[in-house]
């Protein structure tokens, strides 16, 4: 039987889905300012109330399940409801970054500006791909990175790029080096980051051409032992290509000597990329400044605003001394943006995203309303906390520092505890949860780290901390405990 049409020849099959309402994904304005201030209420209780719950929360599947999961709903639910499921998920059971007490990992916490920028620009339908269809939001990325820049003490006008995180923003670095200065050898130190490791792979860069430098006593890129590598390559007839140095490793928070590596790199034709992901902001501040007055010998660098630049998570940032880079590395032109190619900046050639949200406005928003002084204020507290944690460590003869503060990290051992033993602290503070620390493994042995970065960290905080780790060190099982040494073996 044929379907029917209407007097334009248009089938039945199309005209019914079309007797649907048009609002049937709508809500009413009373709806969502009602529904909207849920979310609000709930942020807002949630950064009121964070350092009162526990830094870290884990949960059985069960649990999480039982909240969230179960066949795929046919009809509509409660949206109030929903949320309310949602908030009690992401109160409840996840690691609170933002919590004084966490000082397990790098990133720092989400400043409210920058959260009320993400929340515009998701509302507003924000993109930055073209200028033609988003000239605003593209003109606030290109003076975010332009300020970011500034902030770093770099001279000129670099071109730069907002992307997801570090790892991408070292994936684009990676991509624009070797399309701009050509293929060879890369030169990494044994501290580099693993999404340049990473990075390298995803690209098909070949093994037999990365360099893996062992860094120096203080875990550094051994300037050294470079300059012998690259020798060693051109004597072979091999073409040095990139080098990556780090400012603020993620294991100690050690800082290259840029100067020493930027010779090296421009004597032998090197592009030079630094990740400063977690480092560079500290270049802001006075007692970070001076160290890392080598940035601007960069030919590319990043930066995690969602670490030190109190941001909300999703927002990394490339910035690339020579013009045109970018866009020789990513530039496209396919026949359905030919109406979009005339104009400003498009932002779709410079990376690897053509859809791209606009990460700028909550960047720009905590710029604009923090000003330099307070943010490099808030750093600077930062590395302060770390320096304190050192003395209160030090003063305590069943701790040893391992490597000093620097850059917001301090890492420590305890003296008569095996590897084993280490994780076990870091296991039992996790579930007791009075506070979150940190191993990591520095020439094979297991340590302990604190990081801070978190402004709202007190002194109060980080002695009890320490404290609490000795606590634990204490009752530690004997297996985990190194043993003594004997007649016979000293």
């Amino acid at each position: 039987m044929e379907n029917s049409v209407d007097s334009y020849g248009v089938p039945d099959a199309t005209l019914g889905a079309l007797r649907t309402s048009p609002d049937v994904l709508s809500f009413s304005e009373s709806e969502m300012r009602r529904l909207g201030y849920l979310v609000v209420d709930a942020v807002v209780d949630h950064i009121q109330t964070v350092d009162g719950r526990r830094p870290t929360s884990m949960a059985g599947d069960d649990v999480l399940t039982s909240a969230v999961a179960g066949p795929l709903p046919s009809l509509p639910s409660a949206l109030d409801a929903n949320v309310a499921a949602l908030v009690e998920v992401t109160a409840d059971y996840q690691q609170h970054d933002d919590h004084r007490r966490f000082f397990a990992r790098v990133p720092g916490p989400s400043s409210f500006p920058g959260i009320l920028g993400d929340w515009l620009a998701t509302g507003m339908q924000s993109t930055v791909s073209a200028w033609q269809s988003a000239p605003g939001p593209s003109t606030v990325e290109m003076v975010v990175c332009q300020w970011l820049s500034e902030a770093l003490g770099l001279c000129g006008t670099w071109d730069g790029i907002l992307v997801s995180g570090g790892s991408m923003a070292n994936l684009t670095a990676i991509v624009t080096a070797r399309v701009c200065n050509g293929p060879g050898i890369v030169y990494l130190s044994d501290q580099t980051h693993i999404s340049i490791t990473r990075g390298l792979a995803s690209i098909g860069w070949a093994p037999e051409d990365i360099r893996i430098i062992p860094s120096d006593s203080a875990y550094r890129f051994d300037p050294g032992a470079l300059a012998a590598a690259v020798e060693k390559d051109v004597a072979a007839g091999l073409r040095p290509s990139i080098v990556v140095a780090t400012t603020g490793t993620t294991n100690t928070g050690a800082f290259d000597d840029l100067d020493a590596i930027a010779k090296i790199s421009a004597a032998n034709g090197m592009w030079l990329h630094v990740d400063a992901a977690y480092g560079g902001p500290a270049a802001m501040c006075e007692r970070g400044r001076a160290q890392l007055s080598g940035l601007r010998h960069a030919d590319s660098l990043i930066v995690d605003p969602h670490k030190w630049l109190f941001q909300p998570f999703g927002i990394g940032c490339l910035l690339v001394k020579r013009p045109g880079c970018l866009e020789r590395a990513f530039a496209m032109n396919p026949e359905y943006l030919a109406d979009l190619a005339d104009g400003g900046v498009n932002f779709y050639d410079r990376g690897l995203e053509l859809t791209r949200r606009a990460r700028a406005f909550q960047l720009w928003l905590t710029l604009r309303t923090y000003g330099r002084e307070a943010l490099a204020g808030a750093i600077d507290r930062c590395m302060a906390l770390a320096e304190y944690a050192q003395h209160v460590i030090e003063l305590n003869p069943v701790f040893r520092i391992v490597t000093p503060a620097q850059l917001g990290i301090v890492t420590f051992e305890v003296l008569h505890l095996t590897d084993a033993g280490h994780a076990d602290v870091i296991k039992r503070m996790a579930s007791e949860g009075f506070a979150a620390a940190g191993s990591t493994v520095l020439d094979g042995r297991t340590i302990l780290r604190l990081c801070t970065t978190n402004p709202r960290t007190t002194t109060d905080d980080i002695r009890e901390t320490v404290d609490h780790i000795a606590k634990l060190a204490d009752s530690a099982a004997v297996t985990m405990l190194r043993p003594f040494p004997t007649l016979e073996s000293s």
